[in-house]
């Protein structure tokens, strides 16, 4: 493993300074904070770094990384959302914390030729991402713009795409001592971060958590990514909103995480300790869809469809789509080439799930579409 640069052990002393004057008269900092500051803190978190976090040169890849199939799969489900609705215009596709801009450009290239209506809208809370995702869209033939949130844009008909953003959102960690909550975080001991706990733990807003689970279970929630989805309620008067992530059932989670599923990746390897060097690795875990989904349906969201990315792809019309590829393949070497990212898209993604949102007049039409 390629041991961080000298910019990176600084920017790493920084956000262990920024996390120490963050903590309370004790010490201690809950883990949701701790997350929020190691991976978004102004110009010195994770996601605030010039060099991409994504794909080959960077720590981790998405679906769209593996090959273009997958943003051309999700640029079908996008047109058929806008005909259900009657082909209205603008039609804007909203991407949350599109990274890089490897699938916004992959989706816009494959809606280029459509009639036009089309906007694209770049929404990403890190400044030096929502630039380098614009850089990536600069020649689109379709209308580009950034916003840092989705309330800039008001009402709106449309897309909402979060893929792989809400594993990213910040988190608390609940443990349950067999009696009472307590709340997971950390605290600097010798200018090192450290897991903390205290306890009884803040009360937690929206669904209630599991009731009498073993001692020492741990549950992960997101205020933020359930926030994120009230937000997006808020101002989505027409059309879908598309959540691509792995995740979990909290039934689920609960069963087979029972500790949790906090995970630290640099240079495409988990690190066995995820509170070293924090500003350096991507922090993430498994989306609770139990309360995203909880949220959704609080916010006034109908839900369309839940299922594992597989068979949303399939649904979308990804085997037509990877017929025509095969069939334009130059020679059989591409070929297998494509068939192998076919496989990786299908297969590679088990834990990956698809949750379709709608406000209820688009999803009854959506559902008579089908």
């Amino acid at each position: 493993m390629t041991a961080p640069d000298p910019e990176e052990t600084a920017r790493s002393r920084a956000v262990v300074e920024r996390l120490g004057a963050a903590a309370d008269a004790d010490g201690f900092l809950p883990f949701e904070r701790f997350m929020e500051i190691a991976l978004y803190a102004d110009r010195i978190g994770y996601y605030e770094r010039e060099r991409t976090p994504l794909g080959v040169p960077g720590d981790f890849y998405t679906a769209a990384h593996v090959d273009p199939l997958f943003a051309e799969t999700v640029a079908a489900r996008l047109r058929s959302v806008r005909r259900a609705l009657g082909s209205p215009a603008p039609f804007r596709v909203v991407e949350l914390g599109p990274g890089d801009g490897t699938l916004a450009a992959g989706i816009a290239g494959a809606l280029g030729g459509d009639p036009p209506g089309w906007e694209y809208v770049l929404v990403d809370r890190s400044s030096a991402r929502a630039r380098e995702a614009a850089a990536r869209l600069a020649n689109s033939a379709l209308p580009v713009r950034t916003e840092s949130e989705v309330g800039a844009l008001g009402p709106f008909s449309g897309v909402v795409l979060a893929n792989e953003c809400l594993d990213a959102q910040p988190i608390r960690r609940l443990r349950w001592d067999g009696g009472e909550w307590h709340e997971l975080g950390i605290r600097i001991v010798d200018g090192r971060v450290v897991p903390a706990e205290a306890g009884p733990a803040r009360p937690v807003p929206g669904a209630p958590l599991p009731s009498d689970p073993a001692p020492g279970v741990v549950v992960e929630v997101s205020p933020a990514a359930e926030g994120l989805v009230r937000e997006v309620a808020d101002h989505l008067a027409e059309g879908e909103a598309i959540v691509i992530d792995y995740g979990m059932d909290e039934s689920e989670l609960v069963r087979g995480h029972p500790t949790g599923t906090l995970a630290a990746v640099r240079d495409h390897r988990t690190l066995p300790d995820p509170y070293s060097a924090p500003g350096t690795a991507d922090l993430s875990a498994f989306v609770n869809f139990s309360r995203v989904r909880a949220a959704a349906r609080a916010a006034g969201l109908s839900e369309v469809a839940f299922q594992p990315q597989a068979l949303a792809l399939g649904a979308w019309g990804f085997s037509d789509l990877l017929g025509a590829a095969l069939a334009a393949a130059p020679n059989s070497e591409v070929r297998v080439r494509r068939q192998l990212a076919a496989k990786s898209l299908l297969f590679g993604f088990d834990r990956f799930r698809v949750l379709e949102l709608a406000p209820p007049a688009s999803a009854a039409r959506l559902a008579s579409a089908t």
